[in-house]
């Protein structure tokens, strides 16, 4: 982009420059070489058509699964949590191998091992990870023998992530024993994500999928 100064004052385009008026400067620049219709159709972009399909479908996917636990997220304190969570989603999609490159999701990501242990890995700013604090067998939760927390809260969400729409259901249980049972919120059938956040004296210690 550059300034010019002339008596004739020139709106749109000349042959591949573009003059237009910025902030009362007469300014021109080169039109851009991209191209909507060669991107849509040229073969060659078509590992860019890929990445980002799927880049979109990561992006929605965190935020609708953020929108379950924005108060967890507050609690968090991590200013960039937007950010890692994103590059958590792209991750666990990389696991999807079931599908075609650029059809590639989260969900069939998180049907994996591996993804499963990304999700359960990841921290959520200065909260402790729960790590084998608890661990969930059907619609019970048990909690290891340090455990210090006096109460669970069970988000339990329900995805769709044809739709990028999620329900979610929260539970406080009692930890005063070792052991805990939780309702089944949804179907079976259903793509669901357990959170929870262990609280001691009202406060959150630990947080994390499980």
């Amino acid at each position: 982009m550059a300034t010019y100064e002339s008596l004739i004052k020139i709106t749109g385009a000349v042959g591949d420059l573009v003059f237009y008026n910025l902030n009362g400067k007469n300014v021109v620049r080169k039109k851009s070489g991209f191209n909507k219709k060669a991107f849509n159709k040229n073969p060659s972009y078509e590992k860019v058509r890929q990445n980002s399909s799927e880049f979109g479908h990561c992006s929605k996917t965190g935020k609708m699964i953020r929108g379950c636990l924005e108060s967890y997220i507050k609690e968090s304190g991590d200013l960039l949590l937007y950010q890692k969570f994103a590059r958590l989603m792209t991750e666990i999609k990389d696991f999807d191998t079931v599908s075609s490159r650029g059809q590639r999701t989260v969900e069939n990501g998180l049907k994996t091992d591996e993804g499963k242990k990304l999700l359960k890995e990841f921290c959520f700013g200065e909260k402790k990870n729960l790590a084998s604090a608890v661990q969930i067998k059907e619609q019970n939760l048990y909690t290891s023998g340090n455990n210090k927390a006096d109460e669970a809260i069970i988000v339990t969400m329900k995805l769709d992530s044809q739709n990028y729409t999620a329900e979610y259901i929260e539970e406080t249980v009692s930890l005063s024993e070792k052991e805990a049972s939780f309702k089944e919120q949804f179907n079976k059938e259903d793509f669901v994500l357990y959170f929870i956040a262990l609280k001691k004296k009202n406060e959150i210690i630990h947080m994390g999928f499980v």
